[in-house]
């Protein structure tokens, strides 16, 4: 069954807000990031500022993919990762 939009937008928020309070995350958490965010993109009722922040956040997890420390990756983004979780609330 798949998520519903709000139970998306929550799991983003969860992954996001533990990677940046515990400074910590794994590459299969980055690419579940890619795929919410993926499936948040094309939902029309968006508004075009989130989608701008869903694009940063895309990047970041692509990023964070191919970082040869994803640790110092999620640090080096801590304060982004705060600012984009009060983004996300715009998506509630």
């Amino acid at each position: 069954m798949p998520l519903s939009h709000q139970d998306q937008v929550s799991l983003l928020k969860d992954i996001l807000s533990n990677q940046q309070s515990d400074a910590y995350g794994s590459i299969s958490e980055c690419e579940q990031v890619e795929r919410l965010v993926k499936s948040l993109m094309v939902n029309t009722e968006i508004n075009h500022n989130v989608k701008t922040v869903l694009e940063e956040i895309y990047r970041y997890s692509q990023d964070g993919i191919n970082a040869s420390s994803l640790d110092a990756h999620i640090t080096a983004h801590k304060n982004q990762l705060s600012g984009w979780v009060d983004d996300i609330d715009q998506l509630s």
